[in-house]
């Protein structure tokens, strides 16, 4: 079998693409939105997230960290506290949310969805 050589990616210079790669999702904007209101506990973030699972909200959290949005901090407590916080780079996120959000509550006013 003769393998062809793959075709370059057409989305991989592309600005919104990239947005899409860190922020994109179901979840991040969401907890994106969370954090960027003060909401830092995992608790707290589930129960103010209705329908996210553990699972999916510990992945989404790993995610967010590897891409540098937020950080995460353990404390060395019993029982153990974890924080999470946006970075810089989250916090430059914040304008992108708002604008969804204040989209989003436009759209739903409009009786769209």
């Amino acid at each position: 079998m003769i393998s062809r050589p793959s075709a370059p990616d057409p989305t991989a210079d592309c600005p919104v693409s990239h947005c899409l790669k860190v922020v994109g999702g179901k979840w991040k904007p969401v907890i994106l939105f969370c954090l960027s209101h003060g909401i830092n506990r995992f608790g707290a973030l589930r129960r103010a997230i209705p329908g996210i699972t553990k699972h999916m909200l510990t992945q989404q959290l790993r995610e967010l960290e590897a891409d540098g949005v937020i950080t995460r901090t353990v404390y060395a407590e019993v029982p153990p506290r974890v924080d999470y916080a946006l970075t810089a780079r989250g916090t430059s996120l914040r304008s992108v949310i708002t604008a969804m959000k204040r989209w989003g509550e436009r759209d739903l006013a409009a009786g769209a969805g």
